[in-house]
């Protein structure tokens, strides 16, 4: 499965345009997480337990998002594009979406 940004697959045309796919998932904060990020804001620097529960976040969006696609038939997702939001005080919604397409080998 491609995944890109773009409006297009570079050696690609696009043939049909599936539909839109979503991938979403929620997560809140562990107690434990936000007690060493509380310290770690004291003296500065990277708070590695918030950037970890992102990368883990965006990877298992992207999956669900992917898995869709998948059972679109489609060969590519194409305008791919990220969004968060807070849903409660603690928990954020991480979202991707784009559109799910059909490729075919552009003409050389």
């Amino acid at each position: 499965m491609k995944i890109v940004t773009t409006e297009s697959v570079s050696g690609y045309t696009i043939t049909e345009h599936i539909g839109y796919v979503v991938g979403t998932t929620i997560r809140a904060r562990h107690i434990g997480k936000d007690i060493f990020a509380g310290l770690r804001t004291l003296v500065g620097g990277e708070i590695k337990e918030y950037t970890t529960m992102l990368a883990e976040s965006r990877e298992q969006a992207i999956q669900r998002m992917v898995q869709r696609a998948e059972a679109m038939d489609a060969d590519a997702i194409v305008g791919v594009r990220f969004q968060t939001s807070m849903i409660m005080a603690t928990t954020a919604e991480l979202m991707v979406y784009g559109t799910a397409v059909k490729l075919s080998a552009a003409d050389q």
